[in-house]
């Protein structure tokens, strides 16, 4: 259900994909079952790299939507294996200029627990 691949542009020695083999465009539209088996691969390559590569840490990176700068219209996921000091950042630089009315964390956890309520009947 998934399969992973090295990018013709690594970021890092070896970097590596991880893609569902249906076609999916996103994080939302993936059924909840292809996304836990392709996390599993992402789990397994990312712990391959730490112990066949002496990695320290990884990245995993993901665009999902219009808005995220997702350039590829499938589903996929980048591990990237990082050392110290290796000279890369992957974390952003900067913060969103977007407002939202009212507080957003408390809209998020409003709808999440109504969700939860929703998928438990």
């Amino acid at each position: 259900m998934a399969c992973a691949f090295s990018p013709l542009d690594p970021l890092a020695p070896g970097h590596t994909l991880v893609v569902p083999t249906r076609h999916y465009g996103d994080v939302f539209d993936t059924p909840h079952d292809v996304l836990t088996t392709t996390m599993e691969l992402v789990q397994r390559v990312a712990g391959a790299m730490k112990t066949a590569l002496g990695a320290s840490g990884v990245n995993i990176l993901n665009a999902s939507g219009p808005g995220s700068e997702q350039s590829v219209p499938h589903l996929h996921f980048h591990v990237v294996p990082r050392w110290l000091d290796d000279g890369i950042s992957t974390w952003p630089a900067g913060r969103s200029e977007h407002e939202l009315a009212g507080d957003p964390d408390a809209r998020l956890a409003e709808f999440l627990a109504r969700e939860r309520r929703y998928h438990r009947s």
